[in-house]
């Protein structure tokens, strides 16, 4: 048990009979009133986001949970099969378990959420940027335009990315896998 003391980014809890890490949270104490803290929880099977506010000092029941390095090995009719670094071990997820799984190629390392007491496979993660290399994307014609202008690209994945004029294909880039945009070019 925790109380709202406790609460930092990335705690997970128990809330509503799901397991939600805690995205953001902010100590409120009013001149009128009982303090609060809100928070902005993140549901780790569904990942919808949802803002709760809990009084200053209730108990919440805190889920173990633990950060285990995989590699991508392939995609199946079973879902997407990752091999643990360690023991060498195979773990099989569905697919709504992995977010933006369109960025990810063969040989990828994620990271998986374990649930620590059942040691079951709660959600993968991707890094922060992968570099991915652009397969087709159209020419950028110069003098295009007069503010930041992007196009499509499809990169080796199969995904489709917004980039800037300046990027042709073959180009390697970096992209950004919690926004899902362009970060910049790889040299």
């Amino acid at each position: 048990m925790a109380t709202t003391a406790d609460f930092r980014n990335g705690l997970c809890i128990e809330f509503n009979g799901d397991l939600w890490i805690i995205t953001e949270f902010q100590h409120v104490k009013p001149g009128k009133g009982p303090a609060f803290v809100r928070t902005k929880l993140k549901n780790i099977k569904t990942g919808k986001v949802v803002d709760n506010t809990f009084t200053a000092g209730v108990k919440v029941t805190t889920a173990r949970v633990e950060q285990r390095p995989h590699q991508f090995i392939y995609k199946d009719d079973y879902g997407y099969n990752f091999m643990d670094m360690s023991t060498f071990e195979q773990v099989v997820l569905e697919e709504k378990m992995v977010p933006f799984a369109d960025l990810m190629k063969e040989g990828q390392e994620v990271t998986i959420l374990f649930h620590a007491e059942t040691e079951t496979p709660l959600t993968a993660e991707l890094p922060t940027y992968v570099e991915l290399t652009i397969t087709y994307t159209e020419p950028g014609i110069k003098g295009d335009t007069a503010t930041n202008a992007s196009k499509p690209a499809t990169v080796e994945t199969g995904a489709t990315i917004s980039v800037p004029l300046f990027i042709g294909q073959d180009e390697k880039i970096k992209v950004d896998t919690r926004t899902y945009t362009y970060a910049e070019r790889v040299k």
